[in-house]
């Protein structure tokens, strides 16, 4: 597989000595303006890693924060096509930071899986979570996002015991998601001591970058988590600005501090 920006990213940081911070936004919340907005302004917040959201209807991981993030962008007429739109307009005035596209598999196989990945590479997607695809069905869209140069990223979980893990780390790229609670997003803090084994586990098993999410609201949090995996992941945290109504300027600024607190790690 090619290097994709993400590889390159991780590479830098590597370089630099220091971890890394992904940003989680949900596409179109709670407009696709305001949404577009805010995605620009991340990279100079100090995001290393876009998470971009594809809403939809019935999303099985996700806190009521998240899930109510995707009913407004649903409801303000947000669709797959759009969340493309949105990567492709941040494209022209960032070609380096890179976009990962999280959400589940219905849209994607509603679209076809071809014109999808064709569509995602043209929009300069680096890589796909998909939380409801698991390693049993990677020829459905894992193996062919990999031949098409997008990194396809899976999530680990405290129960992903010793058994189970080779297989989800089989045909994963770009990096490793640690979910650091058992549960949904947003739910529960994440605890560094349950994590640091964890993150010590899945990495004798991996050269992967580990990125520990769920849980993590705070510049310390993110820098304590931070400082066991090879970086973190703030998602409903940052919904929970957008949800409160607050401008670019000041969810930026609530940004820029989180991402402090994990380079500071």
């Amino acid at each position: 597989m090619t290097t994709t920006r993400i590889d390159t990213k991780f590479a830098a940081l590597k370089a630099e000595g220091k971890k890394a911070f992904v940003a989680y936004i949900m596409g179109g919340d709670p407009d696709v303006a305001h949404s577009l907005e805010v995605m620009k302004a991340l990279p100079a917040a100090g995001v290393d890693i876009i998470e971009l959201g594809m809403p939809f209807t019935d999303p099985m991981a996700d806190g009521a924060t998240i899930q109510l993030a995707g009913q407004r962008a649903l409801d303000g007429g947000m669709t797959l096509q759009k969340t493309l739109d949105m990567a492709t307009e941040f494209r022209k005035t960032d070609d380096t930071t890179p976009i990962v596209m999280m959400g589940y598999y219905n849209p994607i196989y509603s679209r076809g899986v071809d014109k999808f990945l064709i569509d995602a590479k043209a929009a300069g997607i680096d890589g796909l979570i998909v939380v409801d695809l698991p390693p049993e069905e990677d020829e459905e869209l894992c193996i062919p996002a990999q031949k098409a140069g997008i990194n396809f990223i899976r999530l680990a979980t405290p129960t992903t015991d010793a058994k189970r893990l080779p297989k989800v780390l089989q045909n994963t790229s770009g990096f490793v998601y640690y979910v650091s609670v058992t549960g949904i997003t947003g739910a529960a803090a994440a605890q560094p001591r349950d994590v640091a084994p964890e993150v010590a586990r899945i990495k004798a098993s991996t050269d992967l970058p580990v990125i520990v999410g769920f849980g993590i609201n705070t510049p310390d949090a993110a820098r304590d988590i931070a400082a066991i995996a090879d970086g973190c992941v703030v998602g409903s945290a940052i919904v929970k600005e957008v949800a409160a109504g607050k401008g670019t300027e000041d969810i930026a600024t609530f940004v820029a501090a989180l991402a402090a607190g994990a380079h500071s790690a």
